[in-house]
């Protein structure tokens, strides 16, 4: 069975510190809620659930848990970090007043974290999502403390996945595939997308997952132009181009498997971009090698889909990374300043799209010595069913 060790939830928490020392920071704080709990997650293992939760990590000493009102139980189930304290800033979004319990404030938990010290510079680890009661709170409560984005404390320790991480995300590639051989099997013209999507995460949950890695989805026609989108009720058609993008969770970890196929023929405007989205798939991962520069990989491809004549079709592209969340950083984009390291773990996502279909080819990969290990490669095929 995939499992995180305890030991090594106690070694992130002493990676991060170094970081933070190195960084000239006091302590940080990493938010999490039901969207992105991956900060807070990778720290803890506490899940956050209605109420989002924090990390605060002091530079040496114990971190400590922050959490809602209402989680005291369901946390101490979960956490690693023994410590854990209530505040209301964690609590559910109907901003509930919970008389009668008892809450710390931001000033008590930096405090006794730091021995009796208060915070001169204080990270914000986890700076998009964290909300403005967390940011009015802290400016309130340390008004004398400047917070400092610092996110990279966090994110350059979950960039390169440890032999744990990599084996909890190939469990959840192994089971979103069964998910996709369920719903080919079992697609019917007439079926609506929701349907279709019901038969996946019914199979995710029958093998083990523990949760969606990401908001599935399945369309079918002029729905797959978008991007990103959610299923509907519009209904499966034979000879249209249906598009899946299906993830387990396991562990904390998640995956994506991404194809587009059809029921029955497609007309030949339609297979020859989707056949040439797959050719575009492959080339990427050709490009990919430890120690080659990201914006090189970003630039390479496209000079080939403009070689080939598919330019106008390219949204973006051609990879992102994969771990804790389907879509985490480091993206790779032509302004990409890193170079491709061993063990980071990417999602090779290649899509294009025409005025009335679109098309997403989508699978995991490692970067390893020379190349890449492919985390999931049984539906890198044209299907029809």
């Amino acid at each position: 069975m995939a499992i995180i060790p305890d030991s090594e939830y106690r070694k992130r928490v002493q990676r991060l510190q170094a970081n933070v020392r190195a960084a000239g920071l006091d302590a940080v704080l990493v938010h999490g809620n039901e969207a992105d709990c991956a900060g807070v997650r990778y720290l803890s293992e506490n899940w956050p659930t209605f109420e989002s939760a924090a990390v605060f990590v002091p530079a040496a000493g114990e971190p400590v848990l922050l959490i809602g009102p209402e989680s005291e139980e369901y946390a101490k189930g979960r956490s690693k970090i023994p410590h854990i304290e209530k505040m209301v800033e964690y609590r559910e979004s109907a901003d509930p007043e919970y008389p009668g319990i008892a809450v710390a404030n931001y000033r008590d938990v930096a405090t006794k974290a730091l021995g009796g010290k208060t915070p001169k510079k204080l990270g914000i680890a986890s700076w998009s999502i964290t909300p403005l009661p967390v940011y009015m709170s802290l400016r309130q409560q340390l008004p004398d403390t400047e917070l400092v984005k610092a996110d990279d404390t966090l994110v350059s320790l979950r960039t390169i996945k440890t032999e744990a991480e990599i084996a909890c995300m190939k469990r959840a590639f192994e089971i979103s595939e069964l998910a996709v051989e369920a719903v080919l099997a079992e697609i019917k013209p007439g079926m609506t997308e929701l349907q279709v999507t019901g038969i996946a995460q019914r199979e995710l949950y029958r093998h083990g997952a523990e949760y969606e890695g990401h908001a599935l989805y399945v369309f079918c026609g002029p729905a797959t132009c978008n991007a990103i989108s959610r299923p509907t009720h519009n209904t499966i058609k034979a000879n249209e181009v249906i598009q899946l993008n299906i993830g387990a969770r396991v562990c904390g970890y998640s995956s994506s498997v991404g194809l587009p196929f059809s029921i029955g023929p497609l007309p030949e405007r339609k297979h020859r971009l989707v056949e040439f989205g797959l050719e575009a798939h492959f080339k990427t991962q050709e490009l990919l090698r430890a120690g080659k520069p990201a914006a090189a990989v970003v630039k390479e491809y496209e000079e080939f889909v403009k070689s080939r004549g598919f330019g106008q079709y390219l949204l973006y592209g051609p990879c992102h990374g994969i771990g804790m969340m389907e879509v985490e950083r480091p993206w790779m984009e032509s302004t990409s300043t890193y170079n491709l390291a061993e063990n980071m773990t990417f999602q090779v996502d290649t899509f294009f799209y025409d005025r009335d279909f679109g098309l997403r080819w989508e699978n995991g990969v490692r970067i390893v010595e020379g190349g890449i290990e492919r985390l999931s490669q049984k539906y890198m095929k044209m299907v029809q069913v």
